[in-house]
This record gives structure tokens, C-alpha cells and sequence, in this order.
């Protein structure tokens, strides 16, 4: 990455949509409830936690798709409309206002790792975690793994 005002850049695998996160995320889920793997396709999603205000397209205009989701309330996946890659999510309490930003889809996504693998109680048994992120078998309180700031962040974010 050659622009220091960026955290990270990221786009879609047809390279229709660019965007950009101007800061660190709040915090990073490592998700292997079986919802997400069937979602994926995968053995997990890896998501991190950004306002959405601090997200910026910068090529192309993005597809919004509301999907069915485990709670029952749904969830809005954000797309490329050409290659209908999934670049972010928008759910839970924080709706519009807080994104799951797709770690696959940045540019370098080794600048985000995971601060917490949830719902390991359903993940593969082949897949091994190590001691360096924290482990929940459902999810878990925030108020007791994110550092403060990063609490404040997200209450700011969901009352603007």
C-alpha cells in the first residue's frame, strides 16, 4: 500500500469496485458458525469491524442484497454487481452504521487477522486455531474483549 493516509485498500475480483478503510477496525471475527460456512462456502468468514463512515468507494457503485440471516432479522451484503463478489455486510444491532468488511477483499489482508474466532463450537474439526486470537463456541460480550477505544468507536458509530 503507497498511500499513508489509507489503512488498507481493497476490490472486488473483477476490479469494477475499489474502495478504501481509513482506520484500523475495531475489532476482527474469525465466524465458523455453520450459517457463515454455508454462506461462504468456506470453512469460515473472516470480517472486520469498521463504521461505515470510514469506508470510501473509489471506482464503481456497489449493489446492495438483503439476504436472510441466522437471527431472523436479515442481513444487507454489499456487491459488486459484475462479479457479485461480497465486499461487506451490514447486520445486527448496529444495521447500516457498522460494516463487515470481507478481509479476502483487501489488497493486503495480513493487516487483519483475527482478534477472536466465534462460534467454534460448529467449526470444521480439520480447521486448528491457535493460541494467539481469543475462542467463544457461541459469540460474545464486547464490553469483555475489545479494548476501550474501540468500544466507544462502535457506541458512537450505532447512535450517530
Amino acid at each position: 500500500m503507497n498511500d499513508p493516509k489509507y489503512f488498507a485498500k481493497g476490490r472486488c475480483t473483477c476490479g469494477e469496485i475499489h474502495y478504501t478503510v481509513n482506520c484500523k477496525p475495531m475489532f476482527v471475527h474469525c465466524c465458523h458458525c455453520s450459517w457463515c460456512q454455508r454462506e461462504t462456502g468456506s470453512a469460515f468468514a473472516l470480517n472486520a469491524l469498521i463504521e461505515s463512515e470510514r469506508l470510501g468507494i473509489t471506482k464503481g457503485v456497489v449493489e446492495k442484497v438483503q439476504t436472510p440471516s441466522n437471527s431472523g432479522v436479515g442481513q444487507v451484503i454489499v456487491r459488486c454487481p459484475e462479479c457479485q463478489v461480497a465486499l461487506w455486510s451490514h447486520y445486527g444491532a448496529a444495521k447500516e452504521k457498522v460494516a463487515f468488511v470481507r478481509v479476502g477483499t483487501l489488497d493486503n489482508p495480513n493487516v487483519c487477522p483475527p482478534d477472536i474466532h466465534i462460534y467454534t463450537s460448529s467449526k470444521q474439526s480439520w480447521v486448528e486455531l491457535s493460541d494467539i486470537a481469543a475462542k467463544a463456541e457461541d459469540f460474545y460480550r464486547r464490553s469483555e474483549l475489545w479494548p476501550e477505544e474501540c468500544v466507544r468507536r462502535y457506541k458512537s458509530a450505532i447512535e450517530a
